[in-house]
């Protein structure tokens, strides 16, 4: 069984995974500079409450390693994602909380390999069901399998 610890360590991971890809659409949308958005999220949504609803406290330094890696590598982690789409799909035809999610789940997969393939589909199966039916689910999980076959068991 889990410490007090890791388990408090896992929420404040899964409360950066869900915040880091809400920073990612919004600055797909907006255009918003990384920075002005790590500071606004820092400030004003990590472990905040916002109309009534207590945003779980994050971590931090995780939650800025994943809106600035996936920000950094973007042109990686996108070949990466379209080549495991089928032939009649680009990434730009995922819509936009899709391809954050694939994006953060991506860059996890490349880069944070202190974190293990299971526990990142995992939790991004988790932050996809706080925008999408249970398709969807399936879809992240395939792509991500298929993510971490390529780049994590070299």
């Amino acid at each position: 069984m889990p410490s007090p610890h890791a388990r408090s360590r896992s929420k404040a991971r899964a409360a950066s995974r869900l915040a880091a890809v809400q920073a990612l659409y919004q600055q797909e949308m907006e255009g918003t500079p990384i920075l002005v958005l790590l500071t606004e999220f820092h400030q004003h949504r990590l472990g905040a409450t916002i109309e009534d609803v207590e945003y779980a406290d994050a971590d931090a330094a995780f939650f800025d390693d994943v809106v600035k890696g996936v920000d950094a590598r973007r042109s990686e982690i996108d070949a990466l994602i379209a080549s495991k789409l089928s032939a009649e799909w680009t990434i730009e035809r995922l819509d936009r909380p899709m391809r954050q999610i694939l994006r953060a789940g991506t860059y996890e997969l490349l880069a944070r390999v202190d974190v293990p393939v299971g526990a990142v589909i995992s939790e991004y199966l988790d932050v996809t069901d706080a925008f999408y039916d249970r398709r969807e689910k399936g879809f992240v999980n395939g792509l991500l399998d298929a993510v971490a076959k390529q780049v994590r068991d070299k």
